[in-house]
């Protein structure tokens, strides 16, 4: 048994093994977007279904392959992408016998996800997007409050000008999220208020200003800064092996003065 487990760990971590399952994900996601076109799935649907229940048993016995070859099973299952994997997976599995036709398509769209399981850059990528949650509440509360603000404020001065748009606490802030996406604001919904009140655009400059240029750069700053660390810690700088290395040196130090002083 320890002999199968080694072999399969072997299997589970090889490169080949990998690209093999990297292309079944490419696979499944193609067959996916083919049966969105009518000519395929009229025509090709039996053949799609084989495929697609053929790459699932697949994906089932990689999974399997990858627990065998773990130290354990709470090892397996203490990391978080394994978890994804078995969920996405499993769910198929149970789906598939009940016939839920639509949510069955939607995880096997969500299998294309497993790509990111699969491949070591991705993975790093979201789990330094991860990181970046606690920074990320206290921006969104500014930003909601920020929205709050102006939204009250627009309301209050252009209901009667834009209905369509500033009719409603909700409807002005559906406006101001379009405005913050520089999309059309200016042809789109400034200028039709612009026409009827030759002060609002201050209003929307400003609201421009600090939401596009000053909150939305924060969040910006706050993902590079996240990833520029995951990079660090994946491939460390010459100067933070040397720091590394001096604070090893000086925990050396502080042993050898705590034994002579006992």
């Amino acid at each position: 048994m320890n002999k199968f487990r080694k072999k399969c760990a072997e299997i589970s971590e090889h490169p080949l093994f990998m690209n093999i399952i990297i292309g079944l994900i490419i696979i499944n996601a193609i067959l996916v977007g083919l049966e969105t076109y009518s000519y395929f799935e009229n025509n090709f649907y039996d053949w799609i279904y084989i495929v697609d229940q053929f790459l699932l048993w697949v994906f089932t016995l990689e999974i399997l392959i990858r627990l065998i070859g773990s130290k354990s099973i709470g090892s397996f299952f203490k990391d978080p992408w394994n978890i994804f994997d078995f969920v996405i997976v499993g769910s198929s599995h149970l789906l598939v016998g009940a016939h839920y036709v639509t949510v069955l398509r939607i995880l096997r769209v969500l299998r294309v996800l497993r790509a990111v399981s699969v491949i070591p850059s991705l993975r790093r990528m979201v789990n330094a997007l991860l990181l970046t949650i606690p920074s990320m509440g206290t921006i969104m509360l500014l930003l909601g409050i920020f929205f709050y603000i102006y939204a009250v404020i627009g309301t209050m001065m252009f209901r009667s000008i834009a209905p369509e748009y500033f009719g409603t606490l909700h409807d002005s802030l559906l406006s101001l999220f379009q405005v913050i996406t520089l999309e059309s604001w200016a042809s789109g919904v400034m200028r039709p208020i612009l026409a009827e009140d030759p002060t609002s655009w201050l209003y929307f400059v400003t609201f421009i200003i600090i939401g596009s240029f000053v909150i939305i750069n924060l969040f910006v700053g706050v993902v590079v800064g996240s990833v520029e660390e995951a990079s660090r810690e994946e491939k460390p700088t010459p100067t933070d092996i040397k720091l590394e290395e001096v604070q090893n040196e000086l925990q050396e130090i502080k042993r050898l003065l705590e034994k002579k002083a006992d």
